[in-house]
């Protein structure tokens, strides 16, 4: 490996890093916060992940979302309990989901960080809307996929308008920006 290389595996991994330990912060703020019902999550651990599209190549954004995934549950307790099928697949839907249309629409302007927010946002909630009926309440998962749903609509708006700003106005994404 050349210099060039090995610099820039470097900038990757420190940033890579960065946004790791962001979203671990920002779940145990949201960790901290009273919920109204026991699934029902901000999801202000997404904000560097949202982020990480304008910073990451495709392998290493997935690479933030596994470490994002296996962290928190392992700092939970969670990690080998049923409960971790509900993170993955969020996780990943979501992240997917953000990817393509952050790819497709937002490259040429067609969208903002409030569009691909509200993406993933949903992406999440149906993906464990559909792990939770196939996994645990089958039927009964109906009384709660409303509430999921208007709930990630509303966390999907305000954590995408934080990324909207953040992009825009921050320093620190400004820094970060320019360290490749």
């Amino acid at each position: 490996m050349n210099k060039e290389t090995t610099q820039y595996k470097s900038i990757a991994q420190k940033k890579i890093a960065f946004l790791t330990s962001l979203c671990l912060f920002l779940s145990a703020v949201e960790f901290a916060i009273p919920k109204p019902m026991p699934f029902l999550r901000l999801g202000i651990a997404n904000l560097p992940v949202i982020i990480a599209l304008h910073l990451l190549s495709v392998p290493q954004f997935f690479l933030l979302v596994l470490l994002k995934v296996f962290v928190q549950n392992l700092i939970s307790g969670t990690l080998f309990s049923y409960t971790i099928l509900f993170s993955i697949a969020g996780s990943f839907s979501s992240a997917l989901m953000m990817l393509l249309v952050y790819k497709a629409f937002y490259k040429h302007g067609w969208i903002s960080h409030v569009g691909i927010s509200l993406s993933g946002s949903l992406a999440n909630s149906l993906s464990q809307i559909a792990v939770s009926y196939l996994f645990i309440f089958n039927e009964n998962t109906k009384y709660i996929a409303p509430f999921l749903l208007i709930s990630s609509f509303v966390t999907g708006i305000i954590l995408g308008l934080v990324a909207e700003y953040s992009v825009k106005k921050s320093k620190w994404f400004s820094v970060i920006r320019s360290a490749e």
